[in-house]
């Protein structure tokens, strides 16, 4: 791990947790998806600096609910989530931006904290620049930035990196959603692992709604979501000098109803042969054939307390907009 210091008095700092193997894991994921049928690779290979700089516009398209939606019920509850929550370090797994999370940081001023903030995410760049944007708009805030995946950010909390006093995790926009149900057993459980009892955990859910709109929010008028699609290519043939070549493949995103999520694809325009020359691996795609690249599953809020109630955590309120169309759920570790 490489670590550039501790934020102390308003400072920020960045840390590199380099779990051991990750690359090596990491590779053989990508090999291992691409050669099963249905072909996929993993989400997280959008957020390279391109690939984070589309999705804060995806935010702010008309038809993409997720985040105004979410930053307006988080607005509309942030002081009473504070208040629910009480005195902790902030603890952000995705950061990006951090735009909401001020919602949150403003609430905790005002109850005379919180006095850190540390967020993970695999992007550098989008930690670099929430960090310099936090810093400026809170001098006295200590911000740290963690450059990992969220399970070893989140050890690295618990060990190299230590947090002291009882911590608020938020996992906000409904990441949780790309990770299918196995996933998300791991995921709650390898959280709840990092956690003390009384430790807060804040989540942000995309609810059930009428299909139309959920397919409206991934295939914008724009083809802002197309790009950031197709970006995922453009990530992988620099970082493993693939060939995929991004004008022979088309976006495709739609409603499985018998999942309750989105999928989006990336469907090959015409038979063709792909080379990873980084990774030793060649693979031939059919016409038509199709390699995903991510789900959003949408949940029911009852549902979801029961699957946090089974991994060692205590519901404390659940809020949902007027609409119904997105939620957040406090719990804590028991």
């Amino acid at each position: 791990m490489a670590d550039s210091g501790r934020a102390r008095g308003g400072r920020s700092a960045l840390t590199i947790v380099e779990a051991p193997g990750a690359d090596a894991d990491e590779e053989r994921e990508i090999v291992r998806g691409l050669v099963q049928r249905p072909r996929r690779l993993p989400c997280r290979l959008f957020y390279d600096e391109r690939g984070s700089r589309l999705f804060e516009r995806i935010c702010e398209l008309p038809e993409y609910y997720l985040t105004r939606t979410e930053h307006a019920l988080l607005a509309e509850r942030a002081a009473e989530i504070a208040a629910l929550a009480g005195p902790a370090h902030l603890v952000e797994l995705g950061s990006g931006a951090a735009t909401k999370t001020r919602l949150l940081i403003d609430a905790y001023r005002a109850h005379g904290g919180p006095l850190a903030y540390s967020a993970i995410d695999v992007s550098d760049s989008s930690l670099g620049v929430a960090a310099a944007a936090l810093t400026a708009r809170y001098p006295s805030l200590a911000v740290q930035g963690v450059v990992a995946t969220y399970e070893a950010g989140l050890a690295a909390l618990a060990t190299r990196v230590p947090v002291e006093g009882p911590r608020l995790v938020l996992f906000l926009g409904s990441t949780i959603g790309n990770l299918d149900p196995g996933e998300t057993r791991q995921f709650l459980a390898r959280v709840r692992a990092t956690l003390a009892p009384g430790d807060g955990f804040l989540v942000g859910t995309d609810l059930e709604k009428d299909p139309a709109v959920i397919e409206a929010a991934y295939n914008d008028a724009e083809g802002v979501t197309a790009a950031f699609n197709l970006n995922i290519l453009r990530h992988v043939n620099r970082r493993f000098r693939a060939d995929f070549a991004l004008d022979s493949f088309a976006h495709v995103a739609f409603y499985a109803r018998d999942k309750r999520q989105i999928e989006m694809h990336l469907e090959s325009r015409a038979a063709q042969r792909v080379a990873l020359a980084a990774l030793g691996l060649e693979i031939e795609l059919e016409a038509g054939e199709r390699i995903e690249t991510e789900i959003s599953r949408k949940f029911e809020l009852a549902s979801f307390a029961a699957e946090l109630a089974a991994h060692g955590f205590e519901v404390a309120r659940q809020w949902t907009d007027a609409k119904a169309w997105f939620g957040l759920t406090l719990a804590r570790a028991v």
